[in-house]
């Protein structure tokens, strides 16, 4: 049986970080784009403690300019 691929979130939130850094943009930076009171959800992505909800995702993806599966790391 094949294994299922699962998504690395520890992974994933280190390369939102790279990713944000790489497009010069700051954690205040995307938490003013997305509207957030504080900054804790954009940690909490990059820690890989959560991942961001599908809409955010999406929005992400753009501001970033790179693909949704170029964000996520995934494991088999």
């Amino acid at each position: 049986m094949s294994q299922i691929p699962t998504i690395d979130m520890a992974k994933t939130g280190e390369n939102i970080m790279n990713l944000r850094e790489q497009a010069g943009m700051s954690v205040r930076d995307l938490q003013n784009l997305f509207g957030f009171a504080t900054p804790q959800a954009i940690y909490k992505w990059q820690h890989g403690t959560a991942l961001p909800a599908i809409d955010n995702m999406v929005v992400l993806a753009a501001v970033l300019g790179v693909k949704i599966d170029d964000i996520l790391v995934i494991s088999a």
